[in-house]
Protein backbone atom coordinates (compact mmCIF):
# COMPACT_ATOMS: atom_id res chain seq x y z
CA UNK A 1 0.00 0.00 0.00
CA UNK A 2 2.92 2.59 0.85
CA UNK A 3 4.78 1.79 -2.61
CA UNK A 4 1.05 2.96 -4.30
CA UNK A 5 0.28 5.95 -2.46
CA UNK A 6 4.08 7.38 -3.00
CA UNK A 7 3.43 6.52 -6.82
CA UNK A 8 -0.20 8.55 -6.74
CA UNK A 9 1.01 11.07 -5.28
CA UNK A 10 2.64 12.83 -7.63
CA UNK A 11 -0.25 12.30 -10.30
CA UNK A 12 -2.73 13.79 -7.50
CA UNK A 13 -0.61 16.46 -6.76
CA UNK A 14 0.40 17.39 -10.85
CA UNK A 15 -3.22 17.16 -11.90
CA UNK A 16 -4.86 18.68 -8.97
CA UNK A 17 -1.81 21.50 -10.03
CA UNK A 18 -3.04 21.45 -13.61
CA UNK A 19 -6.56 22.43 -12.33
CA UNK A 20 -5.86 25.32 -10.19
CA UNK A 21 -3.97 27.15 -13.10
CA UNK A 22 -6.80 26.74 -15.00
CA UNK A 23 -9.44 27.91 -12.39
CA UNK A 24 -6.77 30.77 -10.62
CA UNK A 25 -7.26 33.56 -13.11
CA UNK A 26 -5.51 36.08 -11.42
CA UNK A 27 -1.58 34.53 -10.63
CA UNK A 28 -2.10 34.03 -14.31
CA UNK A 29 -2.10 37.77 -15.49
CA UNK A 30 -0.60 39.66 -13.22
CA UNK A 31 3.09 39.88 -12.14
CA UNK A 32 4.79 37.02 -10.20
CA UNK A 33 7.42 37.12 -8.03
CA UNK A 34 8.12 32.69 -7.59
CA UNK A 35 11.01 30.58 -5.96
CA UNK A 36 11.74 27.51 -5.00
CA UNK A 37 13.03 28.50 -1.58
CA UNK A 38 10.73 27.12 1.28
CA UNK A 39 8.71 30.26 3.48
CA UNK A 40 7.06 29.98 6.17
CA UNK A 41 3.70 32.26 7.05
CA UNK A 42 4.02 35.67 8.20
CA UNK A 43 7.63 35.87 6.09
CA UNK A 44 7.81 38.80 3.67
CA UNK A 45 9.27 38.93 0.54
CA UNK A 46 11.03 42.30 -1.64
CA UNK A 47 9.92 42.88 -5.16
CA UNK A 48 11.78 45.33 -6.73
CA UNK A 49 9.81 48.48 -8.36
CA UNK A 50 11.15 50.18 -11.16
CA UNK A 51 11.58 54.30 -10.67
CA UNK A 52 10.98 56.66 -13.17
CA UNK A 53 13.71 58.17 -15.39
CA UNK A 54 13.94 61.33 -17.35
CA UNK A 55 15.88 62.06 -20.56
CA UNK A 56 18.41 64.48 -20.13
CA UNK A 57 21.27 66.30 -22.96
CA UNK A 58 24.33 65.36 -23.49
CA UNK A 59 27.25 67.59 -24.10
CA UNK A 60 30.37 66.71 -25.51
CA UNK A 61 33.17 68.43 -22.37
CA UNK A 62 36.76 66.83 -21.40
CA UNK A 63 34.77 64.98 -17.90
CA UNK A 64 32.05 63.05 -18.01
CA UNK A 65 28.76 65.10 -16.79
CA UNK A 66 26.74 63.42 -13.66
CA UNK A 67 23.78 61.24 -14.95
CA UNK A 68 20.77 61.39 -12.42
CA UNK A 69 20.31 58.69 -10.05
CA UNK A 70 18.02 56.24 -10.25
CA UNK A 71 16.31 54.77 -7.37
CA UNK A 72 14.26 51.70 -7.82
CA UNK A 73 12.21 50.70 -4.45
CA UNK A 74 11.53 47.84 -3.16
CA UNK A 75 7.74 46.52 -2.36
CA UNK A 76 7.62 44.28 0.87
CA UNK A 77 5.05 41.41 0.11
CA UNK A 78 3.80 39.53 3.47
CA UNK A 79 3.30 35.69 2.89
CA UNK A 80 0.19 36.55 4.93
CA UNK A 81 -2.42 34.21 2.83
CA UNK A 82 -1.87 30.18 3.85
CA UNK A 83 -5.25 28.18 2.71
CA UNK A 84 -5.72 24.62 2.83
CA UNK A 85 -8.75 22.22 1.55
CA UNK A 86 -8.91 18.60 2.23
CA UNK A 87 -10.94 15.99 0.27
CA UNK A 88 -11.06 12.10 0.70
CA UNK A 89 -10.46 9.37 -2.21
CA UNK A 90 -11.98 6.04 -2.39
CA UNK A 91 -9.92 3.13 -3.40
CA UNK A 92 -11.99 3.23 -6.61
CA UNK A 93 -10.67 6.89 -7.27
CA UNK A 94 -7.15 6.32 -6.66
CA UNK A 95 -7.01 3.57 -9.17
CA UNK A 96 -8.35 5.58 -11.71
CA UNK A 97 -6.20 8.57 -10.78
CA UNK A 98 -3.52 5.67 -11.55
CA UNK A 99 -4.84 4.23 -14.87
CA UNK A 100 -6.70 7.19 -16.29
CA UNK A 101 -4.45 10.47 -16.95
CA UNK A 102 -7.62 12.66 -17.67
CA UNK A 103 -9.42 11.90 -14.08
CA UNK A 104 -9.67 14.20 -11.48
CA UNK A 105 -12.19 13.55 -9.18
CA UNK A 106 -14.97 15.42 -7.61
CA UNK A 107 -14.47 15.98 -4.38
CA UNK A 108 -10.33 16.94 -4.88
CA UNK A 109 -11.57 19.40 -8.39
CA UNK A 110 -14.04 20.75 -5.21
CA UNK A 111 -10.79 21.54 -3.55
CA UNK A 112 -9.09 22.89 -5.85
CA UNK A 113 -12.33 25.03 -7.08
CA UNK A 114 -12.40 26.42 -3.86
CA UNK A 115 -7.99 27.26 -3.20
CA UNK A 116 -8.21 29.08 -7.13
CA UNK A 117 -11.44 31.43 -5.56
CA UNK A 118 -9.60 32.21 -2.58
CA UNK A 119 -6.33 33.22 -4.31
CA UNK A 120 -8.28 35.19 -7.07
CA UNK A 121 -10.50 36.98 -4.39
CA UNK A 122 -7.28 38.11 -2.22
CA UNK A 123 -5.95 39.59 -5.24
CA UNK A 124 -8.79 41.53 -6.48
CA UNK A 125 -9.22 42.87 -2.79
CA UNK A 126 -6.14 45.00 -3.67
CA UNK A 127 -8.35 47.37 -5.73
CA UNK A 128 -8.64 49.50 -3.15
CA UNK A 129 -5.56 51.71 -3.68
CA UNK A 130 -6.84 52.10 -7.72
CA UNK A 131 -7.81 55.80 -8.56
CA UNK A 132 -8.09 55.15 -12.80
CA UNK A 133 -11.80 55.32 -13.05
CA UNK A 134 -14.54 54.54 -15.84
CA UNK A 135 -17.55 53.22 -16.31
CA UNK A 136 -20.85 54.01 -14.76
CA UNK A 137 -22.09 52.65 -10.91
CA UNK A 138 -24.75 50.13 -11.03
CA UNK A 139 -24.18 49.55 -14.89
CA UNK A 140 -23.34 46.51 -16.09
CA UNK A 141 -20.15 47.47 -18.90
CA UNK A 142 -20.43 46.88 -22.36
CA UNK A 143 -24.23 47.06 -22.29
CA UNK A 144 -24.16 48.50 -26.18
CA UNK A 145 -21.15 49.75 -27.32
CA UNK A 146 -17.64 49.26 -26.67
CA UNK A 147 -16.41 52.44 -25.03
CA UNK A 148 -15.94 51.32 -21.80
CA UNK A 149 -12.85 49.32 -23.24
CA UNK A 150 -11.80 52.07 -25.29
CA UNK A 151 -12.01 54.39 -22.14
CA UNK A 152 -10.19 52.14 -20.20
CA UNK A 153 -7.26 51.96 -22.68
CA UNK A 154 -7.23 55.62 -22.69
CA UNK A 155 -7.14 55.75 -19.08
CA UNK A 156 -4.22 53.71 -18.95
CA UNK A 157 -2.76 55.96 -22.00
CA UNK A 158 -3.11 58.73 -19.60
CA UNK A 159 -1.52 56.94 -16.93
CA UNK A 160 1.34 56.04 -18.92
CA UNK A 161 0.71 52.59 -18.38
CA UNK A 162 3.06 50.55 -20.87
CA UNK A 163 0.80 49.49 -23.90
CA UNK A 164 1.85 45.51 -23.76
CA UNK A 165 0.88 43.18 -21.40
CA UNK A 166 -2.12 44.66 -20.79
CA UNK A 167 -5.13 42.71 -18.82
CA UNK A 168 -8.75 43.20 -18.65
CA UNK A 169 -11.19 40.85 -15.73
CA UNK A 170 -14.58 41.12 -16.05
CA UNK A 171 -17.40 39.42 -13.93
CA UNK A 172 -19.64 37.34 -15.61
CA UNK A 173 -22.56 40.04 -16.63
CA UNK A 174 -19.46 42.42 -18.05
CA UNK A 175 -18.39 39.42 -19.95
CA UNK A 176 -21.69 38.55 -21.52
CA UNK A 177 -22.22 42.33 -22.72
CA UNK A 178 -19.09 42.18 -24.54
CA UNK A 179 -19.66 38.65 -26.28
CA UNK A 180 -22.76 40.09 -27.45
CA UNK A 181 -21.25 43.09 -29.09
CA UNK A 182 -20.39 42.87 -32.80
CA UNK A 183 -16.90 44.55 -32.50
CA UNK A 184 -15.90 41.53 -30.28
CA UNK A 185 -17.44 38.92 -31.83
CA UNK A 186 -18.43 38.82 -35.47
CA UNK A 187 -15.92 37.30 -37.39
CA UNK A 188 -15.88 39.71 -40.56
CA UNK A 189 -14.72 42.61 -38.01
CA UNK A 190 -12.22 40.75 -35.85
CA UNK A 191 -10.80 38.38 -38.88
CA UNK A 192 -11.63 35.00 -36.94
CA UNK A 193 -14.67 33.07 -35.59
CA UNK A 194 -12.70 31.63 -32.59
CA UNK A 195 -14.87 33.97 -30.06
CA UNK A 196 -18.06 32.58 -31.60
CA UNK A 197 -16.98 29.10 -31.00
CA UNK A 198 -14.86 28.83 -28.09
CA UNK A 199 -17.19 32.04 -26.51
CA UNK A 200 -13.65 33.42 -25.08
CA UNK A 201 -13.75 37.75 -25.59
CA UNK A 202 -9.61 37.15 -26.07
CA UNK A 203 -7.12 40.47 -27.08
CA UNK A 204 -9.34 43.41 -28.04
CA UNK A 205 -7.92 47.00 -28.29
CA UNK A 206 -4.93 46.05 -27.11
CA UNK A 207 -6.03 44.03 -23.77
CA UNK A 208 -6.36 40.49 -23.01
CA UNK A 209 -9.88 40.05 -21.87
CA UNK A 210 -10.29 37.54 -18.62
CA UNK A 211 -14.01 36.70 -16.84
CA UNK A 212 -13.75 35.72 -13.21
CA UNK A 213 -16.55 35.41 -10.88
CA UNK A 214 -14.23 36.80 -7.77
CA UNK A 215 -14.29 40.18 -9.43
CA UNK A 216 -14.93 42.76 -6.44
CA UNK A 217 -18.03 45.12 -5.70
CA UNK A 218 -17.11 48.10 -3.96
CA UNK A 219 -19.65 49.50 -1.04
CA UNK A 220 -19.30 53.45 -1.41
CA UNK A 221 -18.97 55.34 2.10
CA UNK A 222 -22.42 57.33 2.88
CA UNK A 223 -20.62 60.46 1.72
CA UNK A 224 -21.44 59.52 -1.75
CA UNK A 225 -24.87 60.57 -1.15
CA UNK A 226 -24.88 63.78 0.13
CA UNK A 227 -21.42 64.45 -1.30
CA UNK A 228 -18.69 67.23 0.32
CA UNK A 229 -17.27 70.68 -0.37
CA UNK A 230 -13.33 71.33 -0.27
CA UNK A 231 -13.18 72.93 3.03
CA UNK A 232 -9.98 74.76 2.87
CA UNK A 233 -8.09 75.64 -0.38
CA UNK A 234 -5.26 73.02 -0.88
CA UNK A 235 -1.77 72.92 -3.16
CA UNK A 236 -1.21 71.03 -5.89
CA UNK A 237 0.74 67.92 -5.38
CA UNK A 238 -1.41 67.45 -1.63
CA UNK A 239 -2.20 64.03 -0.63
CA UNK A 240 -4.67 65.29 2.13
CA UNK A 241 -7.63 67.89 1.65
CA UNK A 242 -10.03 69.55 4.34
CA UNK A 243 -13.49 67.64 3.49
CA UNK A 244 -16.94 69.00 4.55
CA UNK A 245 -19.83 67.03 3.58
CA UNK A 246 -22.05 69.26 1.23
CA UNK A 247 -25.24 68.29 3.81
CA UNK A 248 -25.78 65.36 6.38
CA UNK A 249 -22.71 63.71 7.75
CA UNK A 250 -21.28 60.79 5.86
CA UNK A 251 -18.42 58.82 6.08
CA UNK A 252 -15.58 58.26 3.34
CA UNK A 253 -13.68 54.96 3.38
CA UNK A 254 -11.16 53.28 1.92
CA UNK A 255 -11.35 52.45 -1.82
CA UNK A 256 -14.02 55.71 -1.68
CA UNK A 257 -13.20 56.90 -5.70
CA UNK A 258 -13.97 61.21 -5.64
CA UNK A 259 -13.36 64.50 -8.04
CA UNK A 260 -13.06 67.57 -7.23
CA UNK A 261 -14.94 70.49 -9.30
CA UNK A 262 -12.56 71.81 -12.49
CA UNK A 263 -10.54 68.56 -12.22
CA UNK A 264 -11.03 65.75 -14.52
CA UNK A 265 -8.46 63.68 -12.08
CA UNK A 266 -10.20 60.75 -10.14
CA UNK A 267 -8.89 60.11 -6.51
CA UNK A 268 -9.15 57.46 -4.31
CA UNK A 269 -9.47 57.34 -0.31
CA UNK A 270 -6.65 55.86 1.21
CA UNK A 271 -8.43 55.68 4.72
CA UNK A 272 -11.32 55.60 6.81
CA UNK A 273 -12.58 59.03 8.05
CA UNK A 274 -16.32 59.01 9.90
CA UNK A 275 -18.89 61.70 10.98
CA UNK A 276 -17.45 64.07 8.29
CA UNK A 277 -19.97 66.87 9.14
CA UNK A 278 -21.34 70.39 7.10
CA UNK A 279 -19.67 72.42 9.80
CA UNK A 280 -16.57 70.80 10.16
CA UNK A 281 -13.68 70.19 8.16
CA UNK A 282 -11.82 66.63 8.82
CA UNK A 283 -8.97 65.81 6.83
CA UNK A 284 -9.14 62.84 4.09
CA UNK A 285 -5.84 61.36 3.04
CA UNK A 286 -6.30 59.95 -0.99
CA UNK A 287 -3.89 59.22 -3.84
CA UNK A 288 -2.77 60.37 -5.96
CA UNK A 289 -1.48 63.68 -5.66
CA UNK A 290 -3.69 66.61 -6.36
CA UNK A 291 -3.15 67.42 -10.40
CA UNK A 292 -3.80 71.04 -9.55
CA UNK A 293 -5.30 73.48 -6.80
CA UNK A 294 -8.49 72.82 -5.27
CA UNK A 295 -10.09 75.82 -4.09
CA UNK A 296 -11.92 76.47 -0.83
CA UNK A 297 -15.72 75.45 -1.26
CA UNK A 298 -15.25 73.78 -4.58
CA UNK A 299 -17.71 70.37 -4.91
CA UNK A 300 -16.56 66.85 -4.32
CA UNK A 301 -18.42 64.57 -5.91
CA UNK A 302 -17.62 60.43 -4.96
CA UNK A 303 -18.96 57.49 -6.83
CA UNK A 304 -21.33 55.58 -5.83
CA UNK A 305 -21.33 51.71 -5.22
CA UNK A 306 -19.82 49.85 -8.08
CA UNK A 307 -18.58 46.66 -9.51
CA UNK A 308 -14.54 46.78 -9.85
CA UNK A 309 -13.98 45.56 -13.14
CA UNK A 310 -10.42 45.85 -13.85
CA UNK A 311 -8.28 46.99 -17.21
CA UNK A 312 -4.31 46.82 -16.01
CA UNK A 313 -0.99 46.46 -16.57
CA UNK A 314 0.44 43.02 -15.22
CA UNK A 315 2.63 44.80 -13.35
CA UNK A 316 0.12 46.67 -11.20
CA UNK A 317 -0.29 43.64 -9.11
CA UNK A 318 2.77 41.45 -7.61
CA UNK A 319 1.97 38.28 -6.47
CA UNK A 320 4.71 36.08 -4.27
CA UNK A 321 4.50 32.59 -4.13
CA UNK A 322 6.67 30.27 -2.10
CA UNK A 323 7.03 26.74 -1.16
CA UNK A 324 5.32 26.16 2.27
CA UNK A 325 8.37 25.21 4.80
CA UNK A 326 7.69 21.66 5.48
CA UNK A 327 9.30 18.11 5.41
CA UNK A 328 8.77 17.00 2.54
CA UNK A 329 12.36 16.01 2.22
CA UNK A 330 11.97 13.02 4.80
CA UNK A 331 8.09 12.60 4.99
CA UNK A 332 6.71 10.01 2.30
CA UNK A 333 3.37 11.33 2.37
CA UNK A 334 3.92 14.84 1.73
CA UNK A 335 5.29 16.59 -1.68
CA UNK A 336 5.30 19.72 -3.43
CA UNK A 337 5.47 21.19 -6.72
CA UNK A 338 5.83 24.16 -8.77
CA UNK A 339 3.97 24.97 -11.95
CA UNK A 340 6.39 26.17 -14.39
CA UNK A 341 3.73 28.52 -15.79
CA UNK A 342 1.98 30.51 -13.32
CA UNK A 343 4.02 29.88 -10.19
CA UNK A 344 1.69 28.88 -8.25
CA UNK A 345 2.92 26.45 -5.48
CA UNK A 346 0.63 23.37 -4.40
CA UNK A 347 1.53 21.06 -1.75
CA UNK A 348 -0.51 17.93 -0.89
CA UNK A 349 -0.20 15.84 2.75
CA UNK A 350 -1.69 12.68 3.17
CA UNK A 351 -3.24 11.97 6.93
CA UNK A 352 -4.14 8.39 8.37
CA UNK A 353 -7.19 9.49 10.57
CA UNK A 354 -9.04 6.12 11.45
CA UNK A 355 -10.29 3.73 9.24
CA UNK A 356 -9.69 6.41 6.79
CA UNK A 357 -7.02 8.85 4.63
CA UNK A 358 -7.03 12.30 4.41
CA UNK A 359 -5.67 14.58 1.21
CA UNK A 360 -4.99 18.17 1.71
CA UNK A 361 -3.76 20.74 -0.80
CA UNK A 362 -2.14 24.02 0.62
CA UNK A 363 -0.78 27.09 -0.71
CA UNK A 364 0.92 29.98 0.60
CA UNK A 365 1.39 33.17 -0.72
CA UNK A 366 0.97 37.11 -0.41
CA UNK A 367 -0.47 39.94 -3.10
CA UNK A 368 -0.12 43.32 -3.41
CA UNK A 369 -0.72 46.58 -5.55
CA UNK A 370 2.31 48.20 -5.76
CA UNK A 371 1.53 50.62 -9.01
CA UNK A 372 -1.81 52.06 -8.55
CA UNK A 373 -1.32 53.81 -11.97
CA UNK A 374 -1.44 51.09 -13.94
CA UNK A 375 -4.79 49.84 -13.53
CA UNK A 376 -8.24 51.44 -13.61
CA UNK A 377 -11.74 49.98 -12.78
CA UNK A 378 -14.78 49.54 -15.32
CA UNK A 379 -17.20 49.81 -12.96
CA UNK A 380 -20.59 48.15 -13.39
Amino acid sequence: MANTITNIMPKILARGLLALREQAIMPRVVNGDYSNEARRKGETIDVPIASETSAYDITPAPTQSSAPNSAPSLVQIPLDNWKGAGFFLTDNEMVQIDRNRHFIPLQMSEAIRSLANVINVNVHSNYTGIYGYTGTASTTPFASTVTDATNARKVLHQQRAPRTERRGVLDYDAEANALALSPFSDADKIGTSDIRIEGEVGRKYGIDWYADDAVQTHTAGTLAVPGGVVGSTTAAGATSIDLKSASAAGNALIGDVFTIAGQSQTYVVAATVSAIGSATSKAVTFQPPLTSIATAAAAVTFKASHVVNLAFHRDAFALAMRPLMGSTATNPLMMSVSDPQTGITLRLELTRQYKQDRWEFDVLWGSKLVRAALATRIAG
